[in-house]
């Protein structure tokens, strides 16, 4: 059985300190994610995150509504978390979140480990659906998180979780976009 491995990076023009706390919010993902999805969380919020936590989601994938749980293995703010899905559509899913600071801001990766099912013609749907899918979300994810972090707003622009009452301000010590 095959492991299938995506990687991305993105460059976001804030410490750390301010990115991380919009990723630690599981209610942005909403924002991240392409509509076709029809994402939504089903566990109440506030989401306690945290080694430990579940969060039960809601996507229609290809049309076909699934319901998706996950498991925060590891939490290690502001450096790194690590979701896993105990149940869901993949056989395997590891998604790795690593925050790094680099000049002028911080290196977001994302490393997927996954798993489909499919027995002998899992190959063929990975080549054919699967990875064009991932690829497909992870572009659109991109997209939104520059539209979210834009290089082109104020340096004391607040950058907004999904808790209407919670914002997240750099403060003087944030290098000028």
């Amino acid at each position: 059985m095959t492991t299938y491995t995506l990687h991305r990076e993105q460059f976001i023009p804030l410490p750390r300190e301010f990115v991380f706390p919009f990723f630690a919010d599981a209610g942005n993902l909403e924002r991240i994610t392409p509509p076709f999805l029809q994402f939504s969380i089903l566990t109440p919020r506030p989401i306690d995150m945290r080694a430990g936590a579940l969060i039960d989601y809601r996507i229609r994938l290809r049309g076909l509504p699934i319901r998706w749980r996950t498991l925060i293995s590891t939490w290690q703010p502001p450096f790194r978390f690590v979701d896993e899905q105990v149940k869901g559509p993949y056989l395997l899913w590891r998604h790795e979140h690593t925050f790094e600071p680099a000049p002028g801001g911080t290196r977001c990766t994302d490393r997927v480990d996954y798993r489909i099912p499919g027995g002998p013609l899992a190959p063929i749907l990975h080549r054919l659906i699967v990875r064009r899918d991932l690829e497909r979300i992870f572009d659109y994810r991109a997209r939104a998180l520059a539209d979210v972090f834009a290089q082109d707003r104020p340096a004391d622009a607040v950058v907004k979780t999904s808790d209407p009452h919670e914002a997240h301000t750099p403060g003087p010590s944030a290098p000028a976009p």
